[in-house]
């Protein structure tokens, strides 16, 4: 067996991170169309008449019991021969499109719940007095409502943060090159060698990665309880 070289996981890392944009990317367009959709289902649970209501209900449900690499398969393979039945050809798309509306979708699902536990946990009192005050609707959900519900929701959406990072790596699965498919393209030219060395340069990178949403989110959400804690106190 081969010997162990540590100094090869500086040689993955340097190799490895020019990739992280990638990753990062991939995360962003994920979480800005997932927590847009996330909003439409948390709204439909919320404030929508029965069906809209059950429609939410079961596209949550479904989505939350079907693995990601599943999901991703479905949408990978799925997807293109779909849309040609509209004469739609999509089949030299980026993957990183896919992994997007694979991760999207099951984000969603995540920020539906994230964002209606935040919305129902406000005292519904709040609302009623912002009207009675004058206030619209939209600027009592802006300006009182919505702000708080941040508050609340930030743990639970970090947690997901975390979570979509770590499924993201599946995404080497369907070809893209991305960390994880940098370090496993790194394995494959080897011949196999060097894996442990390329996955512990890729564990440093996520568990920093970690680091940074947790730390950053954290601060935030200290941050913006400063208000709550001040009225809370008087």
């Amino acid at each position: 067996m081969r010997p162990f070289h540590p100094e090869f996981i500086f040689t993955a890392l340097r190799q490895i991170l020019p990739y992280l944009w990638v990753t990062i990317a991939t995360m962003a367009g994920t979480v800005f169309f997932g927590s847009l959709a996330g909003i439409l289902l948390a709204r439909a649970k919320i404030r929508r008449g029965p069906v809209l209501r059950a429609l939410s209900e079961i596209y949550i449900y479904v989505t939350r019991c079907i693995p990601s690499i599943v999901m991703l398969f479905i949408v990978y393979y799925g997807l293109p021969e779909f849309m040609l039945a509209f004469g739609i050809d999509i089949n030299n798309f980026s993957k990183a499109f896919f992994v997007i509306v694979t991760f999207s979708i099951l984000f969603a699902a995540n920020m539906a719940e994230v964002f209606r536990a935040a919305y129902e946990s406000i005292d519904p009192g709040q609302r009623e007095a912002a009207l009675s005050a004058g206030l619209s609707e939209w600027q009592a959900f802006y300006r009182i409502i919505l702000p708080q519900c941040i508050v609340v929701a930030l743990p639970n959406f970090t947690n997901a943060l975390v979570n979509l990072m770590k499924e993201g790596s599946l995404s080497y699965t369907i070809g893209m090159l991305d960390v994880m498919g940098k370090g496993q393209l790194m394995i494959g030219i080897n011949h196999g060698s060097y894996s442990l060395e390329v996955y512990l340069a890729l564990s440093l990178i996520y568990w920093a990665m970690t680091l940074v949403i947790e730390h950053g989110f954290g601060t935030l959400e200290k941050h913006l309880s400063k208000g709550r804690k001040i009225v809370a106190a008087s």
